[in-house]
């Protein structure tokens, strides 16, 4: 039986997907490429938008017109938020949520058996434990992701993820060391530490995010230890101090922003201040000289008047992100944010998504400047262009290589030599 998989979403989802891929070749499943013919199709579903929903809908489609005998299998975010929705998408012969994916070979098995409908989406329970997951083999993937946390408590104004994803739960340090020593031992040199809220990690069982670090830290064969998307407040002095003490420690921080002003964050529910945040960043590149602090900025958040944007404006210029990923807000049902007064409309929206891209154009531009001259240790992708061998810093800066040894997979310290678009170039040095 061959089987493919489409993932939307986040670096969570990847890993999630990763995994089942893996159950379902150990049962015995071919697998094969979205765009191949299949006899069973998984779509890996995201709900952070609306936009998210309708591309999860088209994918069923674009499955059931590729072959309409094939079962085709809803799980994820989408249906755990909103199972309502997902059980009567008509091309979805399973339907689960983010809740026990171990059963969804059986279900398939089952589908596949007796052509029945499957539609089984349970709700999140206070006090459930982390799901078991273990992947070791990433499909195409120079860098291992390792989910670790699952869950969020923090409810901002405008995200569904603490109904799709349920409470803090944290994957235990004995099921993680294992987890790791198989990655290292499959000649993976880099694992990033993702969650839902990555933050949170521990907080279910008395540890904190940096025991994790630290214990990846400690597997021999693992290079480097990165870490995925923060929630600003929920990173100490401590931690900081403790991570830097770690040879191994990426000194890349994508924290959370959302907005430069503290009139919105506080209409977002946020858990901090711009004041708070901006003292963090001071920390972080005192204590990681050369750290990238990446973030997330929304415009045109509900009530967002001009004097508010241009204050997150001027707050993201003056933090000088080393990148930022720039979305216009867009109503989520089922959230408080969805009632709120003062919804923008798309001109309005638009133009200041164009204003802030451009702003974090000129910051990304000059971080990339700022590496020119260094010579840093570059671990290189699979992927090989006309300019080279693509590779990332440790503080995840691109650089292109050319060489002629082969350099994927490995790596070399380089200097780099300039700058071209959005990333840099370099020389073995």
């Amino acid at each position: 039986m061959k089987i493919a998989f489409y993932t939307l979403g986040c670096k969570v989802n990847q890993y999630e997907t990763e995994n089942l891929k893996s159950r379902f070749a150990a049962e015995g499943f071919e697998l094969v490429g979205d765009t191949d013919e299949a006899d069973v199709y998984v779509i890996n579903s995201c709900t952070v938008t609306a936009s998210g929903d309708k591309k999860t809908r088209q994918i069923l489609h674009r499955f059931h017109r590729q072959n309409p005998n094939a079962v085709l299998a809803l799980t994820g975010c989408m249906p755990q938020a909103f199972p309502e929705k997902a059980s009567h998408l008509p091309e979805a012969q399973i339907v689960t949520g983010s809740y026990h994916r171990a059963k969804l070979v059986e279900y398939v098995r089952r589908a596949l058996a007796t052509g029945e409908r499957i539609v089984d989406i349970t709700p999140h329970q206070r006090g459930e434990a982390f799901e078991a997951m273990k992947t070791t083999r990433f499909t195409e993937k120079t860098r291992a992701f390792v989910k670790i946390e699952d869950g969020c408590d923090r409810y901002c104004s405008y995200c569904i993820i603490p109904k799709a994803r349920g409470p803090v739960r944290s994957k235990p340090l004995p099921e993680l060391r294992d987890e790791l020593m198989g990655i290292a031992e499959n000649g993976y040199k880099e694992v990033v530490l993702v969650g839902i809220n990555l933050s949170s990690y521990g907080k279910d069982c008395g540890l904190r995010l940096i025991d994790a670090v630290e214990l990846a830290c400690s597997v021999d064969g693992i290079s480097r230890v990165r870490l995925g998307s923060l929630e600003p407040e929920l990173l100490t002095d401590e931690d900081i101090d403790r991570m830097a003490r770690q040879p191994k420690f990426c000194p890349q921080f994508h924290l959370s922003l959302q907005s430069g002003c503290d009139e919105t964050l506080r209409r977002m529910h946020r858990h901090y201040d711009t004041a708070f945040y901006a003292g963090l960043v001071e920390k972080l590149r005192s204590r990681f000289p050369d750290c990238a602090v990446t973030t997330d900025i929304m415009v045109g958040f509900a009530g967002e008047t001009e004097e508010e944007f241009d204050t997150s404006l001027r707050f993201a210029e003056r933090i000088g992100f080393a990148q930022t990923h720039v979305f216009a807000y867009s109503v989520r049902e089922g959230t408080r944010a969805a009632k709120l007064p003062g919804q923008l409309d798309r001109k309005a929206k638009e133009k200041r998504s164009r204003q802030m891209m451009e702003t974090a154009r000129q910051s990304r531009e000059q971080f990339l400047r700022s590496q020119i001259g260094k010579t840093e240790d570059i671990l290189f992708e699979c992927t090989v262009t006309e300019e080279g061998t693509e590779g990332h810093t440790k503080n995840y800066v691109p650089v292109y290589v050319k060489a002629d040894i082969p350099l994927s997979r490995k790596i070399f310290p380089v200097r780099i030599t300039g700058v071209n678009g959005d990333h840099c170039t370099g020389e073995l040095a």
